[in-house]
């Protein structure tokens, strides 16, 4: 089965540093397979067939932290959880000069469509859908100043959330059809 790993938090800001190339590695020792990585900020893509998926998470939680001494949370999602979120994304959302759109991607603790409820949204100004496993979220820029997700840094909903922009979003799930292949 083919999945995706995000990580929460690395290679930003001068923090958390982790190389891409060594992290491949790290998955490649706990078995995982067709390994491949996108971007600095933790996006691996990986098939594997014999674990669930709260072990996948619970493995690679560990070996991260084994091979790099960092505590770094992980978000583990199938294909077919990907399309879902995909099918939900408007094709008119779009990070560019004009828009900010965002997917933030759900820990187990929050995904639930209540997450809702949560954000400081302004509805004159925000724009956002909940797929499970994912808020998906757009502002035009704007307005991203005025927006109330900018609230959510800080709050514990912050802390169960791992953020990429739809542009790495949809070449994630590109590359995840690819390695159905």
């Amino acid at each position: 089965m083919v999945y995706v790993a995000l990580l929460r938090g690395i290679n930003v800001g001068g923090n958390n540093k982790i190389d891409m190339k060594q992290l491949k590695t790290t998955f490649e020792r706990v078995s995982m397979n067709h390994v491949k990585t996108y971007i600095n900020t933790g996006n691996i893509i990986f098939t594997q067939s014999s674990l669930s998926k709260d072990e996948l998470v619970a493995v690679l939680e560990e070996a991260i932290l084994a091979d790099f001494g960092l505590p770094i949370r992980v978000v583990v999602r199938s294909l077919d959880e990907f399309k879902n979120v995909m099918s939900a994304l408007p094709d008119s959302w779009v990070n560019d000069q004009t828009m900010k759109s965002d997917v933030l991607f759900l820990w187990d603790e929050v995904n639930d469509e209540s997450v809702m409820e949560q954000l400081p949204l302004k509805p004159e100004i925000d724009r956002a859908v909940y797929a499970p496993g994912a808020v998906i979220w757009s502002v035009d820029r704007n307005n991203v100043t005025k927006s109330g997700m900018s609230k959510i840094i800080g709050t514990k909903l912050y802390k169960l959330v791992t953020i990429r922009n739809v542009n790495t979003t949809r070449k994630i799930y590109e590359l995840m059809q690819a390695a159905e292949q």
